[in-house]
């Protein structure tokens, strides 16, 4: 069985979106601050579609 991960990191938003990896870095960091997470934590798939408007169905379809 193959897992997915539930969280996603600036490589996979720089997949999905085909920005830069420093523009992907701050996009994590405004992901963020919106949702009032720490340095520490990590931002969701969902949390990801939600803020970038993206569906989940499209952003899962990335992350393996």
């Amino acid at each position: 069985m193959l897992r997915k991960r539930c969280v996603i990191y600036p490589k996979d938003i720089q997949v999905i979106t085909g920005r830069s990896e420093r523009y992907c870095h701050s996009m994590i960091k405004k992901i963020k601050k919106f949702y009032g997470k720490g340095d520490h934590q990590f931002i969701t798939q969902e949390e990801f579609a939600d803020f970038s408007g993206i569906p989940i169905e499209q952003v899962s379809k990335y992350i393996y």
